[in-house]
């Protein structure tokens, strides 16, 4: 006879506890449990299973992985080269940021025979319809189904045999079995783990979308991205027209590629060379305006960075930074009054990406560094001028890698000038029609561009 037991579960993380616990061992999360009943099956002798042999490793074959081509070049790039077959795929972002209008144009595009079965519990068929019209999408290929119930989707998948599944999103998917809420913990571990098994026996390639928590990370236990093959990110400001798509985890693939979309009305489309499109409005340089050159996987992109210092009206001075890591930007500003002498102390001090796009990389330090001075000595940099390097403690400016990509493309963009680190210039090997200046510090730089 079944009998049903209580367990407490994190919601933070799915740690499960016999009884309630203010504070979570795992994750340290305070007053993250509820209770949730489960039912085991009744008593009994397990059946004995057969032993597997194990295989030599050096014995197994290579075999290369079936892909399948999206038909959007820039999700290829991120994906590692298409869906692999069978895969399970993990999508995140804001809402409104553009998710499922991607979701449906990849429905559209995909390559290969067979149907594309798109499961929602979020909007009905006419919403979806109403999407496919702006988008311009009239394929007979592309199946609707409202569903939340997991049996009812498992036993549709089963018939229908589909080459590719859409879930939106899964935090609205349940399964009777639970008693907990559609969302929870436990609701969203079972529904992926039953999916991923329906659709690995059947190598049918799946989607899920998941919502995102205030934080930016993706709604539910941390267990959810560690059971997919692949976590993808649509970044960007909800009211810009750019997006980026980034890949934080992939089993087939380097996560080291983004790919960048303009959201149009009539859906994603894709920016083949970001740098040009973020750049085409430089007409007049101000002070305090600077190129930086950054590296996302194997794709230089250059960005306009600009800054912006004023005297403050309150005793304490102001710190904002859009597009980096804001404790960078108030290092950086410590090392220039500091190892440069500028007295911005009393100067309320702001920074901006352009195109409101996101950066983490400490190649773009000379570039605060530059644009900061720029703005408090209201000198402009002259057009054409690019700024590599990442910025030390000590004012030192340290190398970068991949330094020959991010000239290369400065030279096919028409730059004239890059100031780089010293010990990058030492290595480099190749002739380039532009200025490249070394720097070992700062103060070189800032000297060279008359800012100091």
């Amino acid at each position: 006879m079944a009998k049903t037991s209580t367990v407490f579960v994190c919601s933070n993380c799915g740690y499960e506890s016999a009884k309630w616990l203010g504070k979570c061992p795992a994750c340290n999360e305070w007053n993250s449990f509820y209770e949730e009943k489960v039912t085991k099956g009744s008593d009994g002798k397990k059946e004995k299973k057969e032993a597997r042999v194990p295989v030599p490793l050096n014995s197994v074959e290579k075999t290369e992985t079936a892909r399948v081509k999206t038909g959007i070049e820039e999700l290829d790039r991120v994906l590692g080269g298409g869906l692999v077959k069978g895969s399970l795929v993990l999508l995140g972002g804001e809402p409104g940021i553009g998710k499922s209008t991607l979701i449906l144009q990849i429905c559209n595009l995909i390559h290969g025979e067979g149907k594309v079965l798109y499961v929602s519990g979020e909007e009905s068929a006419e919403q979806i319809k109403l999407r496919a019209d702006r988008l311009g999408i009239n394929n007979d290929n592309i199946l609707f189904l409202g569903e939340t119930d997991i049996d009812v989707i498992e036993e549709t998948i089963q018939t229908i045999l589909p080459k590719l599944v859409i879930i939106d999103s899964i935090q609205t998917m349940y399964s009777s079995d639970l008693t907990a809420t559609a969302g929870s913990v436990s609701q969203v571990r079972e529904i992926t783990g039953r999916v991923m098994q329906c659709c690995k026996q059947n190598a049918i390639t799946t989607i899920i979308i998941g919502h995102v928590t205030k934080d930016g990370n993706i709604a539910g236990p941390r267990v959810l991205e560690h059971m997919v093959d692949t976590v993808l990110y649509l970044e960007g400001e909800r009211y810009f027209t750019y997006r980026i798509l980034r890949g934080v985890k992939n089993r087939f693939g380097s996560t080291n590629e983004i790919g960048m979309f303009e959201m149009k009305d009539n859906g994603m489309k894709e920016v083949k060379n970001p740098s040009s499109v973020l750049l085409e409005d430089r007409d007049d340089i101000p002070a305090g305006s600077i190129v930086v050159a950054s590296m996302e996987g194997t794709r230089p992109l250059l960005v306009e960075l600009q800054a912006l210092t004023s005297t403050s009206v309150f005793g304490l001075p102001r710190r904002t930074a859009n597009g980096i890591d804001y404790n960078r930007l108030t290092l950086l500003i410590a090392v220039i009054e500091k190892r440069a002498g500028l007295p911005l102390g009393n100067q309320d001090a702001y920074l901006n990406i352009v195109g409101g796009i996101k950066i983490n990389e400490p190649a773009l330090d000379l570039g605060i560094v530059l644009a900061t001075a720029s703005s408090y000595k209201n000198v402009p940099i002259p057009r054409g001028t690019l700024a590599i390097g990442e910025v030390g403690l000590t004012g030192e400016v340290r190398a970068v890698n991949m330094i020959e990509k991010r000239i290369k493309e400065a030279e096919k963009l028409g730059f004239k000038t890059c100031i780089i680190p010293e010990s990058n210039k030492k290595l480099l090997k190749d002739k380039y029609n532009l200025d490249i200046i070394g720097v070992k510090n700062i103060i070189e730089a800032m000297k060279y561009l008359k800012l100091k």
